[in-house]
């Protein structure tokens, strides 16, 4: 590839190096029992005229001086000066060097790495004619291109490079570039650094600006990579072309305008990145933080006045590198008249202090400032001293040193041009493992990079107006957590934020936006029974069944126990309601057994009444034990008592009903429905019905008996202990029972509505079982709809009020006539009245019946 660009020129032209490079070119050399090359942009080479390739290409003329490129040259220098004063590293050996310029052109460093090479200043590949010191390794570019072309060459002898600054991905190819190494990390490396601070300062919304090349779409596609896993989101990715186009960048800085993520990924040239922030200078500051894997972009970019309010608060990485102690004192006390082999620096002095050196002959021009010699770099100190690298040479430098320490060591012997070879030394190399005089740790990985941590630097204005470049912490690509690289940071560092969407408050989670990235979501509250305690949650957790969620949402709280005791104040009422009732039957129960041959007792069946009361009193009795804590014993009695004792009194109802409609019905003395009269049928009817339910609840006892159990559904700060019936088809059926008993008794008494009667026994009847029937009618769809701990006092609470029903309807109006009317519980009002004769008689047939053949009618 080099003998097409430069032999075939060289044979079509008389002249073939002027086609490429000026006929003198300046160097700067030092002898030494071993030579170190160094190839260094300290003149650029411009060509103005455009290629054509009709006639043979114009020569390539120096311009200007790189002030950085020379002072990298001297640390070059100062690096192999403080080697040779060492009496640890190569005692016994001095190092020359060979400082050439490649002109920041790939052409002009191939040619000027031959040159060393071949020793000669017009160089023919694979010959030397000359003879002298050992050569052991170049000491490279920095720019990519022109350490690709070097690299190439120089691995085709197996010649160790170590570049300084070039940090192309491609370069850790060992198969490509065998011989080169660096002490720089990487691009990818450093992409992956600089993701990880994106990652570190939770900056989930982010603009990428990259280069439109290999590596602008290397770097943009791994960012991606890097970035996506972590939740952090692209809000757009755009490509700065290689040649300037205002057209471009003015659309590249709109579309920057209208994204409303804060930070902007860099992955640009030095070049680039001025280009665009100059194109923002003219436009209001959005706020935007710019984060570049190179902090040199930054300091570069400052030479742009006014660019410091663009650049305000942003954050750089910069290779912690090795520092020549003493470096600036060595520039200071630089003077062409102590090196007067140095080629370069007389135009590096007049353009630094914009003099001019006099002619030995002529005369000096007025106006025109003469160059003495004597000035000073002292007060020219390059820019952002902190950050510029210009002792960027020095770790290359001490790393050939040790590689030769290293195979002087190894063999025992010094090294003389018989028997010293760069492969050699390349091996050695690759494999140093020392510190620099100012304790850092070098090292080569497989890949021939140097293993570096990253100094995180932040643009920051003092209050005098004056902008610097303060180092703010360090990524450490060696030491992972997780699979996060370490980042330490100042504590106090404060930083912007860039999302999409603001957080979501712990209570809340985030739902994503129909169409949006995921980092672009609105936060929900988090339903009942579910909490979100940190921020930013993807979806709501629920609570342990023992616990609900607070009313913020935040944290699940113990839930209480409830259920309906004795001491809150319903349980409180109820309780005396259900004793009052069973006391007032009780005490009604008295009455009728005080007055019990009279004709109000014995009326329809006394014996009936008797037991109705009773179970009456039962029934109030049996609400208590729906209240208090339930218990396995209690659970098996609450619906089993309260069926049973209400079976017992609704069949005693029942039996009553059907006397009074028998009694009417039996006009025939010795009759075959007068023998249904008896107290014997009426009991019958009572024990048949009530042993039919305790069969039936016998079976729901045995098959799938009721049990205490926890209701965690129903109240959502509250645990319900409750009494779950277990099987619900039993539990279902004892109550259909019993509803067919109530409403067959309703309906009995209802046909008997309008018989007549003295006491209106049948209108009583049909009333309290009217009442009866709707109480429990209503309380179906009360029970299924309640919740808690109102299930059990609407249970509760119609048990009672159909208590109350039965014994209000039937038994008060007869304790009325008992206690305040006297004169009409006598046998001769009963004669009174309309129609006296019949009712009489059918009067006296009832109390046959009731009281037996022993009593007659009156």
């Amino acid at each position: 590839m080099w003998m097409s660009a430069g032999c075939l020129c060289g044979s079509a032209l008389s002249q073939p190096r002027a086609c490429l490079l000026p006929r003198q070119r300046p160097h700067f050399d030092r002898p030494g029992d071993v030579m170190v090359g160094g190839s260094f942009s300290i003149f650029r080479f411009s060509n103005s005229a455009p290629p054509d390739f009709a006639v043979p290409p114009a020569p390539l003329l120096p311009s200007e001086v790189s002030q950085w490129g020379y002072r990298v040259a001297q640390s070059f220098v100062f690096a192999i000066e403080e080697i040779n004063r060492s009496a640890h590293l190569l005692p016994n050996l001095t190092l020359g060097f060979s400082i050439r310029n490649s002109g920041d052109s790939v052409h002009g460093a191939v040619y000027e790495t031959l040159s060393f090479l071949t020793r000669q200043e017009e160089p023919v590949p694979n010959y030397t004619c000359q003879h002298g010191s050992p050569q052991a390794a170049l000491v490279g570019d920095t720019r990519s291109a022109l350490s690709v072309a070097m690299a190439r060459v120089l691995g085709l002898y197996r010649f160790p490079q170590v570049s300084y600054g070039s940090s192309l991905p491609s370069l850790s190819d060992k198969i490509q570039f065998p011989s080169f190494l660096r002490t720089v990390t990487s691009d990818l490396t450093s992409c992956r650094a600089v993701t990880q601070l994106i990652i570190h300062f939770r900056w989930s919304w982010v603009i990428i600006l990259a280069h439109d090349d290999d590596f602008g779409q290397q770097a943009s596609s791994l960012a991606s990579r890097e970035l996506s896993p972590a939740g952090v989101c692209i809000e757009d990715t755009l490509h700065v072309p290689s040649h300037e186009s205002s057209g471009k960048i003015e659309l590249i800085v709109q579309k920057m305008q209208k994204c409303t993520a804060r930070v902007v990924l860099v992955f640009l040239s030095n070049a680039n990145f001025q280009i665009i922030l100059h194109s923002l200078l003219g436009i209001r500051p959005s706020g935007q933080v710019w984060v570049s894997m190179d902090t040199m972009h930054m300091a570069l970019a400052l030479s742009i006045p006014g660019i410091s309010q663009v650049l305000h608060g942003t954050f750089g990485l910069l290779y912690h590198s090795s520092r020549a102690i003493g470096f600036p004192e060595f520039l200071a006390d630089l003077r062409p008249s102590q090196t007067p082999e140095d080629m370069f620096i007389k135009k590096f002095w007049e353009s630094t202090f914009d003099c001019t050196w006099p002619h030995q002959s002529g005369r000096v021009r007025d106006g025109v400032q003469m160059c003495s010699g004597n000035e000073s770099l002292k007060n020219k100190l390059y820019p952002f001293q902190e950050v510029s690298n210009i002792d960027a040479t020095y770790t290359a430098v001490y790393s050939i040193a040790q590689a030769l320490q290293d195979v002087i060591d190894q063999d025992g012997k010094g090294i003389d041009s018989q028997h010293f070879h760069s492969w050699q030394l390349l091996h050695a190399v690759r494999n140093v493992h020392f510190k620099t005089p100012d304790g850092i740790k070098i090292m080569f990985d497989a890949n021939g990079d140097v293993v570096l941590k990253f100094d995180i630097y932040q643009g920051h204005k003092t209050p005098e107006g004056i902008f610097n470049l303060v180092p703010v912490g360090m990524v450490d690509p060696q030491a992972y957590v997780g699979n996060k690289m370490m980042v330490h940071l100042k504590e106090d560092l404060q930083v912007p934020s860039s999302v999409c969407s603001e957080s979501c408050l712990p209570g809340s989670s985030q739902v994503p936006r129909v169409g949006a990235p995921q980092c672009c979501f609105d936060c929900s509250r988090c339903p009942k029974g579910q909490f979100a305690d940190k921020k930013d949650m993807k979806r709501c957790l629920q609570c342990p069944k023992e616990q609900y969620s607070s009313h913020s949402r935040d944290r699940c709280l113990p839930r209480t126990e409830i259920f309906l005791a004795f001491e809150e104040p319903l349980g409180f009422m109820l309780a005396l309601v259900a004793l009052f009732l069973s006391g007032l039957a009780v005490l009604v129960l008295g009455v009728f057994v005080k007055h019990r041959d009279t004709p109000v007792v014995r009326a329809n069946n006394r014996t009936l009444s008797y037991l109705l009361l009773m179970s009456l009193s039962l029934c109030s009795l049996c609400a208590l034990l729906f209240l208090g804590r339930p218990s396995v014993t209690t659970c098996l009695l609450r619906q089993t008592t309260f069926a049973v004792v209400f079976t017992v009194a609704i069949s005693s109802v029942l039996a009553k009903t059907l006397t009074v409609v028998l009694a009417f019905r039996a006009t025939k003395p010795g009759g075959k429905i007068r023998l249904w009269l008896s107290p014997r049928a009426s009991t019958s009817v009572v024990l048949i019905a009530s042993f039919m339910q305790l069969v039936l609840c016998g079976v729901w006892l045995a098959i799938s008996p009721p049990f205490p159990d926890r209701d965690m559904v129903s109240e959502p700060q509250h645990i319900v202990i409750q009494c779950q019936e277990g099987s619900g088809t039993l539990f279902l059926c004892v109550l259909g029972y019993l509803g067919i008993l109530a409403g067959g008794t309703f309906f009995v008494a209802f046909l008997a509505r309008g018989l007549p009667d003295v006491f209106n026994e049948t209108k009583f009847l049909t009333f309290s079982t009217l009442l009866f029937c709707s109480v429990w009618t209503a309380f179906l769809p009360l029970y299924h709809s309640a919740r808690g701990k109102s299930t059990v006092a609407v249970e509760i609470f119609s048990i009672l009020a159909s208590t109350a029903g039965l014994l209000g309807g039937i038994f008060i109006p007869k304790c009325y006539i008992i206690l305040l009317k006297p004169e009409r519980n006598t046998p001769a009002w009963l004669r009174q009245g309309h129609q006296a004769l019949r009712i009489g008689s059918m009067r006296c047939s009832i109390e046959d019946v009731s009281s037996g053949p022993q009593h007659k009618p009156s």
